[in-house]
């Protein structure tokens, strides 16, 4: 497969499509916490990776390791863009209140407090804890593929993933919610939306 994908073969690449959209996409919510993003950052995710598809190591085995850490630059470069957008609006002259995608959210998701609180906490966390979070215990990513992912040592991963589990449980604790610190591995039922998997649940991938 590897090989297939560095040599530009678009039958392989759409297999990696079919075989890890759902991972990234769910990758892509959990950084986000929106649904129009997380879609956003799939189609951008494997954009970039066909661009960068020479770059693939030929030696290894699953690329949905490498395909997060992609996702995870793109997720980064999307957020830029958008707090330059947002500046930008806010320049403006005021208009008509736009609703929080939080509503969206609460319409689409029975336990719909859990989530705020758990989003609350979440939001505490710096930008570098949410990713190894997202990684290692949501996607289900080992520390290694996360180090390589993110393109820093296995110890720099460790010990975020260590302040991301104290802060989250004691952002938790602040809320009043009853949450437990995320665990590896977390199991749960995702939903779908137009055919597609959501990241509501801490559903945790495969790692095919």
């Amino acid at each position: 497969m590897r090989a297939r994908v560095r040599e530009g073969d678009a039958d392989a690449f759409g297999e990696l499509f079919d075989a890890y959209a759902r991972s990234v996409y769910n990758h892509g919510f959990r950084l986000t916490g929106d649904w129009a993003s997380a879609e956003d950052v799939v189609s951008l995710t494997f954009l970039e990776a066909w661009r960068l598809r020479s770059k693939i190591d030929p030696e290894g085995g699953s690329l949905r390791p490498w395909l997060l850490g992609v996702a995870t630059n793109v997720t980064r470069n999307t957020r830029r863009t958008a707090r330059r957008h947002a500046a930008a609006v806010a320049r403006l002259p005021r208009a008509e209140a736009v609703p929080d995608f939080a509503d969206e959210l609460a319409d689409r998701i029975d336990d719909a407090r859990q989530l705020a609180l758990v989003r609350a906490a979440l939001a505490k966390l710096r930008r570098a804890e949410r990713e190894v979070l997202a990684l290692c215990v949501w996607s289900g990513l080992d520390y290694a593929s996360a180090a390589a992912a993110l393109g820093v040592p296995v110890g720099t991963v460790r010990s975020r993933l260590s302040r991301a589990r104290k802060k989250l449980a004691a952002a938790v604790g602040e809320v009043g919610a009853e949450v437990p610190a995320p665990r590896e591995p977390l199991v749960g039922h995702g939903q779908m939306r137009g055919g597609r998997v959501s990241a509501a649940g801490p559903t945790q991938e495969g790692n095919r």
